[in-house]
């Protein structure tokens, strides 16, 4: 049986995670302000007084530009602190569960955000502007699509390159050689070996896994770049407002995942507490 003080050590957070749980709390506080006038801007638009269109359309560019910065903040925040533990960011400690689950190689897959765009197109939610997509538009997305779908093979590929060098000659020989000294209380002891050591081993075992992390920090960086190359490409696309309705949708889905999964965490925790406590 699992016990809760063991479940406490498991929630310990490095500084990392500390930091980074602060940054980003505060940054989905902003996102959150940007959703207010993204929907606004929407609603607005739905007027047709021509004399404000040039200002409406200034307005919607300069709030797609300041939300684009801030997506950008994002990713050079995290790739500073991946750097120092990138670890950090294959399981987040700042993400519930249920967004944890959601995840592609530590954030959204690229290619969802073209069935946002269609599920946005179809339901005219939060703003009908998608639904007047031209027929040049829909083509240059499709071209997208297929563009970004090959770059997510790209990093799929990558990763599992980096996860089938865990099988690799050196790691087996690194763990069997661990096995041993662990077996023999500090010592490979059996004077055929060059590493006998307890200290020469984990130095080589240190060695090992930093080559792994700074694949696993590439790999990372490498899914980043497709996702912002896909909100970029998507951007080009759009006019201005589509681009308010788009980013509010996207926006949106993230907020309320992030709400129904610290709801269902609480859930799952009040329930642990309840059953221990009826022990």
């Amino acid at each position: 049986m699992i016990k809760l003080d063991n479940l406490s050590l498991k929630m310990t957070k490095t500084e990392v995670e500390e930091k980074f749980t602060g940054y980003f709390d505060n940054w989905v506080c902003q996102l959150e302000a940007f959703l207010q006038f993204l929907l606004r801007a929407s609603d607005e638009n739905s007027s047709n007084n021509t004399d404000t269109d040039i200002a409406k359309k200034w307005d919607s560019e300069a709030l797609v530009a300041q939300l684009t910065s801030h997506h950008k903040d994002y990713y050079t925040a995290k790739w500073a602190a991946a750097h120092e533990d990138v670890l950090a960011f294959f399981a987040p400690a700042w993400l519930s569960p249920l967004e944890n689950s959601c995840l592609w190689i530590t954030g959204w897959k690229p290619s969802m955000m073209f069935r946002l765009v269609e599920s946005v197109r179809l339901t005219r939610l939060p703003g009908g502007s998608l639904a007047g997509m031209t027929d040049s538009q829909l083509e240059k997305m499709e071209e997208l699509r297929g563009k970004i779908r090959l770059e997510e093979e790209k990093v799929e590929m990558e990763m599992e390159r980096q996860q089938v060098a865990m099988a690799d000659r050196r790691m087996v020989e690194l763990a069997r050689l661990s096995s041993r000294v662990i077996g023999r209380g500090g010592s490979g002891g059996d004077g055929g070996d060059e590493v006998t050591t307890a200290a020469q081993i984990d130095g080589l075992v240190e060695a090992a896994l930093k080559n792994l992390l700074g694949g696993l920090e590439r790999v990372m960086k490498m899914a980043d770049c497709v996702r912002l190359k896909t909100l970029k490409g998507l951007l080009e696309v759009l006019s201005p407002m589509q681009c308010v309705d788009f980013l509010a949708a996207k926006s949106m889905v993230q907020i309320q995942l992030r709400k129904w999964g610290k709801k269902k965490d609480n859930d799952r925790r009040n329930h642990v507490e309840i059953r221990e406590n009826s022990q």
